[in-house]
């Protein structure tokens, strides 16, 4: 590992720590070759386009399809699988993240919960409260519409909730029913869409604990990641290049991705990463681990060839993106399960978390393992 001056305030950052993660999916699991049948596609652009994508399976929560092909959902069923879905598996990804953690929802003070794909009010946080018997008072955030960068920017409200409660649990849930917010028809715009994101949602749990009088940090057992920092850049020339219009024809928003979106990403990743790793004193070459949001095959090699990086340096955010689509908001915290399974991280490592949205924006944070090996 290369470092190329000590990390400023090294010890002394208030630095949360991510004491667990837990996902949840909902509906069918389906093949491209499954969704390509569901909806009767044989416009051979379209069928090239679902299997070039780098995707193997994706869990969506789809009606049947009628004998005259697929079911027409109105935008009321949609809102409402939404917040049917988005409660479910929300649910399950908290839970599944307060047992790893050996934490109960009574001790929960913070929830921020983070979705693009419907609109809800009371919010998704206030439903998990009466769904899950959170406190009452805990503290929530719900942030709606930013995409998939999300969960960064929950993490950094999380971060500053935690140093400000030292001790108290936050709890960062990111709940995306993608299949609430399609549009089918016969264009190359909704392809683009359709071929790639899934249902899924991943909660992470933080605590901060505050080192003692000599310096050392609390925290005991496997060595969990820190968050030390983070950095943004919105690339204002592109910012309508991922957005949500209104489709009169079909009654309902309908998702837009321009097809420049890789090559505008990779243009400007080493710009905020190297930004991010300046600020610690940091080079790239200090950086073990790299979870990086599964926006799209494209996407994800734009970011690896801009940073020079291997493929297994993405090997986690490859597999996600494989098995389950592009999650959105979740795909990140789905990539970091798969670190935290893989058991490879170790006391000292440094790691960067980047995920890529609507502004158009790219959103890091800086992390580092400590605690017992």
């Amino acid at each position: 590992m290369t470092v190329s001056r000590p990390l400023r305030n090294s010890g002394h950052l208030p630095a949360p720590s991510i004491r667990s993660v837990g996902t949840a999916v909902a509906g069918r699991s389906y093949s491209q070759a499954d969704l390509l049948d569901h909806f009767a596609v044989s416009d051979p652009k379209v069928v090239s386009l679902f299997r070039s994508s780098g995707i193997q399976r994706r869990f969506l929560t789809l009606p049947d399809p009628s004998p005259d092909g697929p079911a027409a959902e109105s935008p009321g069923d949609l809102l409402d699988k939404h917040r049917r879905t988005a409660l479910d598996m929300g649910s399950r990804a908290i839970r599944t993240c307060l047992d790893r953690a050996g934490l109960v929802a009574e001790q929960v003070g913070y929830l921020c919960c983070v979705t693009t794909t419907g609109l809800l009010t009371p919010g998704l946080s206030a439903l998990l409260l009466r769904e899950m018997g959170l406190p009452p008072a805990v503290q929530r955030l719900d942030i709606v519409g930013m995409g998939c960068h999300a969960a960064m920017n929950g993490l950094v409200a999380a971060r500053s909730w935690c140093v400000a409660n030292p001790g108290a649990v936050a709890v960062v849930l990111c709940a995306e029913v993608c299949s609430a917010a399609y549009v089918f028809d016969s264009t190359m715009r909704t392809a683009v869409v359709n071929s790639l994101f899934g249902d899924g949602a991943a909660a992470v749990a933080l605590i901060y604990r505050p080192a003692d009088a000599s310096g050392e940090g609390k925290d005991e057992g496997r060595p969990v990641p820190h968050l030390l920092s983070s950095a943004s850049q919105v690339i204002t020339s592109a910012v309508d290049a991922m957005r949500y219009d209104w489709d009169d024809r079909q009654g309902r928003l309908s998702f837009f991705l321009d097809p420049q979106i890789p090559y505008v990403i990779g243009a400007h990743v080493e710009e905020v990463v190297d930004r991010l790793l300046a600020d610690a004193g940091l080079r790239r070459s200090a950086v073990r681990h790299w979870l990086v949001h599964g926006g799209g095959k494209k996407v994800i090699d734009a970011v690896r060839v801009n940073l020079r990086l291997t493929r297994d340096d993405v090997r986690h955010t490859m597999g996600v993106l494989r098995d389950y689509g592009n999650l959105s908001s979740g795909s990140v915290l789905f990539s970091y399960e798969r670190l935290v399974e893989e058991g490879a991280a170790r006391a000292g490592d440094f790691g960067v978390l980047m995920a890529m949205g609507p502004g158009s924006t790219i959103e890091t944070a800086l992390v580092r393992w400590e605690g017992a090996a």
